[in-house]
């Protein structure tokens, strides 16, 4: 974790076992974290016998609330991007780290990702209160809406549920920006696995939008490469939705690998398992540490990325833990 872009310690918290892309209450000081690229000596990921994701992953996003088109046309080519081709470094390269752990037969992480299916719950079926167990009630009416219901598939689906920037979720800013975890069959009806992501840009952008935004209550300036105080620009042009995309790549590395709780993680404990990601949290780039992102590329209009996408888009997501280098790692790498 050498390079955390975030000074905040990560916590996988778990509610209802659903594992987070999480932040500590205690580290509101901005005090860097511990960090682990290149230090393999201080990371215990194992395999706990589970299953992973290999079969090609039918992803199902259900849009919850009220979206602007642009927003959600950014995202939908961000999840295009995996299995399309693009200038390398690619979105399709960073998802190789990802596919480098594998299940106890030893079959690889899938590389197909498609996007097979959206559902647009513009109503607010459950409100814009939503705890994490709402979840999974979403996903029910999504399965069950007559006539643009989704598919309940079983084999090899992944449902992706997105709320816009008026929805709280429980603990959202607070504690988490994303989490994964898998249906309950007394609510959905089969086990699948699921990930939630939220809209960050107008209720905490400096907690989930980083490095794009910068937390008002740190107290510090935000770092800059020149000796300033300026912030990446967002290489879509909104804060919240760039942020977004990363913890979404976020979600999907950690759902991949562990679907079922049971599969990779660090730490004895698997209520509170540190993932693929977790370790990773706020590196982007080789040299990355202190609220620095490490070395990344830059538009000419000066936007951040490190990986390209489908139509030209670029986009920044956060490097994974590679079980062969142990470290951290991204096509971006400079060693």
């Amino acid at each position: 974790m050498q390079n955390l872009h975030l000074a905040f310690l990560l916590l996988t918290s778990l509610c209802f076992g659903s594992l987070a892309f999480s932040f500590s209450q205690d580290q509101q000081d901005f005090n860097q974290a511990k960090n682990f690229e290149g230090s393999s000596n201080l990371v215990n990921l194992q395999y706990h016998m589970g299953p992973v994701l290999t079969s090609p992953i039918n992803l199902y996003v259900i849009w919850y609330g009220h979206w602007n088109p642009a927003h959600q046309a950014t995202i939908r080519d961000f999840l295009y991007s995996f299995s399309s081709p693009a200038p390398s470094p690619s979105v399709a390269d960073w998802w190789r780290v990802v596919q480098l752990y594998t299940d106890q037969t030893g079959s690889n992480i899938t590389s197909n990702i498609i996007l097979k299916g959206e559902f647009f719950d513009w109503k607010y079926s459950h409100g814009t209160y939503l705890t994490r167990l709402s979840m999974q009630s979403i996903i029910k009416t999504a399965l069950s809406s007559r006539p643009n219901a989704l598919p309940l598939n079983y084999n090899n689906g992944l449902y992706l549920i997105l709320t816009s920037s008026n929805v709280k979720v429980q603990e959202f800013c607070r504690a988490v920006c994303g989490f994964h975890y898998f249906t309950f069959p007394s609510i959905v009806g089969v086990t699948v696995p699921y990930a939630w992501v939220g809209y960050s840009g107008t209720q905490c952008p400096g907690m989930c939008a980083y490095p794009f935004a910068w937390p008002e209550y740190s107290g510090k300036p935000p770092p800059s490469g020149n000796g300033g105080n300026d912030l990446m620009k967002a290489p879509n042009g909104d804060a919240g939705v760039d942020g977004m995309i990363s913890v979404i790549a976020h979600e999907l590395a950690e759902v991949s690998s562990n679907p079922l709780v049971n599969a990779w993680y660090a730490g004895d404990d698997p209520t509170a398992p540190t993932e693929i990601a977790d370790l990773c949290l706020g590196v982007y780039g080789t040299g990355a540490g202190g609220g620095f992102v490490g070395a990344v590329y830059k538009d000419s209009w000066g936007n951040g990325f490190n990986v390209n996408g489908v139509k030209g888009r670029k986009f920044l997501v956060q490097w994974v833990w590679n079980p062969v280098r142990r470290r951290c790692f991204g096509p971006n790498a400079l060693d």
